[in-house]
């Protein structure tokens, strides 16, 4: 088992506050959409779909030019981090996330009743289990040996 480093928790930890901000963008973008622009409830399946995937799009913009940035910063993962085909492996794994986004979403929406503020507790907790996934995934797919091309 990897030990952890107090560098490896850094990167964490920054990747958290760039997940936070992302997150608050995908919020804000979700929440806007569903109540202002298309005055629809939690119950609207379509329109929460519809909210959650845009509010997505533009965390996982957000997300990749920070975590580029902030995140991960050593030359090998500048390296890795810097190209088309990151995007994409990056965008894979938020595509992952986003599934697991709508799914829980759309089975909180369900449990939790007709409190709009209930939503958006409900939303910080599906962010919350999404966090791990999309640092993981990043971690490992993106910036890790798994994401490097192989060199024949």
């Amino acid at each position: 088992m990897k030990k952890i480093t107090k560098s490896s928790m850094m990167e964490f930890l920054r990747y958290v506050i760039v997940g936070g901000i992302s997150s608050v963008v995908d919020m804000a973008i979700n929440y806007t959409l569903l109540y202002f622009i298309f005055r629809a409830t939690k119950d609207d399946t379509p329109f929460v779909i519809i909210s959650v995937a845009a509010g997505f799009l533009m965390g996982l913009l957000v997300n990749f030019f920070l975590s580029n940035v902030f995140v991960f910063v050593t030359n090998e993962q500048q390296k890795r981090g810097k190209t088309i085909r990151a995007f994409l492996l990056s965008a894979g794994v938020g595509i992952i996330g986003l599934i697991l986004s709508e799914i829980l979403t759309v089975i909180g929406s369900f449990i939790i009743g007709e409190h709009e503020i209930f939503y958006l507790i409900l939303i910080c907790f599906v962010k919350c289990i999404v966090l791990f996934w999309n640092y993981g995934g990043r971690k490992i797919f993106v910036y890790g040996k798994i994401g490097k091309k192989s060199e024949d």
